[in-house]
């Protein structure tokens, strides 16, 4: 099912990009249901979790917000404390399987209640940001540049994402919610085009963005401009976790080949570009900056892969404090 579902979507991804936000994102849910022949779905989110709705300005329409809190949030011992922040991309897919359109989850609250329960990260708070739709609309909040190899067509306006981030969503958040202020306590992430969206904002935005989770970078973007983008960086991020799969093609191998690509050539050309940028951001910051590489030979471009990794990742990016 999940295959049919993948087709449905590549199918319809032009004709839905003519539709409004909400239009387009409830007939991708409705083809997804359908694919998968569900018509109810049963939560998996566990812990504090809110979710806040907003009318965006920069990006207009309607916006949604997955507000993640620690344990002890709400304690009253803790009123007064502070808390860094990880903001992802793709935030319906980071807690729940009912609004992923994959129908799969990275399941952050489940690794982070045990991470911070065992003492090897230091309490955050997590704020993901849903996406538009699984296709073209997507691609344009999140895509600066274009890119050559995209199934569908889009225009990039992810240029402007890190400015709506701090000037709609981090004010938001930071009324809201206890937050720590300062690049040292505020990481953004994501994968594949969330990775370029995440990437863009540690380029462009350095003194507000410390931290980055980057997570099988669709580095063909701009045909490896974000590659060459990080050869010189006059400020470099804090820490950075960068991950990739050796088979990152393994789940569109049909339709690439249709499309007359090799995925054989795209698995070792897509891992390589994620080693590259890890080694440039390393070079870039000497002994100020961390980074964090690492790949796996059978991982494919998928939920799954992007979960199994996150524990190391977020362990590696907040860790507890002594």
């Amino acid at each position: 099912m999940e295959i049919a579902a993948e087709i449905l979507r590549w199918h319809n991804h032009r004709v839905l990009s003519a539709l409004n936000n909400s239009i387009a994102a409830l007939a991708l849910s409705l083809l997804t249901a359908f694919a998968f022949g569900q018509s109810e779905c049963k939560s998996t989110a566990t812990g504090d979790l809110h979710i806040e709705h907003f009318e965006g300005t920069i990006f207009p329409g309607p916006h949604t917000l997955r507000v993640w809190l620690p344990p002890g949030y709400s304690d009253s011992a803790n009123a007064q404390r502070r808390y860094p922040v990880l903001y992802l991309l793709d935030g319906q897919n980071m807690f729940d399987v009912c609004p992923s359109m994959n129908h799969q989850e990275w399941q952050i609250d489940e690794a982070l209640t045990r991470l911070i329960g065992e003492g090897k990260v230091e309490p955050i708070i997590v704020v993901g940001l849903d996406a538009p739709d699984d296709g073209p609309l997507r691609a344009a909040e999140l895509v600066p540049i274009p890119d050559p190899i995209a199934p569908f067509v889009f225009e990039p306006h992810g240029g402007s994402l890190p400015a709506f981030f701090i000037n709609e969503v981090l004010p938001r958040i930071g009324t809201a919610y206890r937050v720590k202020t300062g690049r040292a306590f505020t990481g953004i992430g994501g994968a594949s085009y969330g990775a370029i969206a995440a990437l863009n904002a540690l380029i462009t935005e350095p003194r507000v963005f410390g931290i980055g989770l980057i997570e099988s970078p669709s580095l063909h973007v701009g045909n490896g401009q974000f590659v060459r983008m990080t050869e010189h960086m006059g400020v470099s991020p804090i820490r950075v976790s960068v991950g990739v799969g050796g088979n990152e093609a393994g789940r569109y191998r049909e339709l690439m080949q249709k499309a007359g690509l090799d995925p054989e050539s795209f698995n070792r050309a897509f891992a390589r570009n994620a080693k590259q940028l890890a080694e440039n951001l390393k070079e870039s910051g000497g002994t100020d900056i961390a980074v964090r590489f690492v790949e796996v030979p059978e991982a494919m471009h998928t939920e799954a892969a992007w979960q199994a990794r996150f524990p190391a990742d977020i362990e590696f990016l907040f860790p507890a404090t002594k």
